[in-house]
């Protein structure tokens, strides 16, 4: 069985439908969610993106989802989908609601919860494209992991065009952001660099866990300060002086080796970063 859905307490048929046509995470993107990893029918990290998924549900002015629940989901289309699920998807609603932007009374609300399973393969490497647009690291929902993904959509579909597989976006005053379902790492002089979350990029889970098990191995590794990454960085890294890499849940940590069509060689400090990532993930799945 490729694709397992679970939600409303059970597991639901692939083309069985699951949330009414008035869902606000429909109608308008209200809603949130969370993708991990599968390793040995386990989700990886699933603690941490229960957590993510809390504070992003909080931000967005939605309930607390209830983790519980949410575990349940998880265990029932890990175990339905056995050796083929290679990642699971966590999606939480304001559930049914208003044609418009207003959310139901709080007494009223009845948030959808759709837990899915479904196959993934994970590519040794990532070409990426720069796009024209922009994150906005003010905006009401910068660094909240929200349904609303028009742009990243968009952003996506002109890098497919030119040969991409994931676009890098810059923020309103300039500096490297993140991509469209990852965050983004320079190596540069000696250092690993990844834009801080004042930028507007979003808190990766998998992120976090290369900069704590990256540091825990002596790598230099950290957040860079506020404006130490330009975008400019990245015409350093087409002359060679720098190197770049992406880490998401699906992607781990990925040597990126081409920017705008233009190859490039992945850092030696990103390939021992990337193996000491994939060395220990299998010995920590919920660290």
């Amino acid at each position: 069985m490729s694709i397992v859905i679970w939600s409303g307490g059970r597991l639901r048929e692939a083309d069985e439908a699951v949330v009414t046509a008035v869902d606000h995470g429909l109608t308008v993107g209200d809603g949130v969610f969370e993708t991990c990893a599968v390793h040995d029918g386990r989700a990886f990290a699933l603690t941490r993106h229960l957590r993510r998924l809390e504070r992003s549900a909080t931000g967005l002015g939605l309930p607390a989802p209830d983790a519980d629940h949410i575990r349940t989901g998880v265990a029932a289309v890990l175990a339905a989908a056995g050796p083929s699920a290679g990642r699971v998807r966590i999606t939480v609603t304001g559930g049914p609601g208003p044609m418009g932007s207003n959310r139901l009374p709080a007494g009223e609300q009845r948030p959808t919860v759709v837990v899915v399973a479904a196959p993934a393969t994970r590519a040794p490497s990532s070409r990426v494209v720069r796009v024209p647009w922009v994150r906005n690291e003010r905006s009401a929902v910068a660094g909240l992991k929200t349904t609303s993904y028009a742009e990243n959509v968009v952003a996506l579909a002109y890098a497919a065009e030119r040969g991409g597989d994931e676009a890098l976006l810059a923020n309103t005053v300039g500096d490297l952001c993140e991509g469209t379902g990852s965050n983004v790492v320079v190596e540069r002089e000696g250092e690993l660099l990844t834009p801080p979350l004042s930028s507007g990029c979003l808190a990766g889970i998998t992120r976090e866990l290369f900069l704590e098990w990256s540091r825990a191995a002596g790598l230099p590794v950290r957040e860079s300060e506020a404006g130490e990454l330009r975008w400019e960085v990245l015409d350093d890294v087409l002359a060679g002086r720098a190197h770049l890499a992406l880490t998401s849940s699906t992607r781990h940590v990925q040597p990126v080796v081409a920017l705008d069509g233009e190859p490039l060689e992945p850092g030696p400090l990103t390939r021992e970063a990337q193996r000491v990532f994939d060395a220990r993930l299998p010995d920590d799945l919920d660290p």
